[in-house]
């Protein structure tokens, strides 16, 4: 599953690549991309577990960025 997302506090763009470089590497992920400019989180992972990759995103994003957060609609 596909899905965008916008992302809040995204600061620099080399802290965007480090939240991509970590989201790629949660198990279930098969591609996660950050528009830093547009402050949008794409994530392309496991249908069963999209909800709990989510989450495992959202805490490697605060791990960067601690005032980043993932804005779930």
């Amino acid at each position: 599953m596909k899905k965008k997302f916008e992302l809040t506090e995204v600061d620099c763009a080399n802290c965007a690549a480090k939240m991509e470089d970590a989201i790629n590497k949660i198990d279930g992920v098969n591609e996660a991309t950050i528009n830093f400019m547009a402050q949008k989180l794409t994530i392309d992972a496991d249908d069963e577990r999209f909800d709990e990759i989510l989450d495992e995103a959202q805490k490697a994003i605060s791990k960067i960025e601690k005032g980043c957060e993932i804005i779930r609609k």
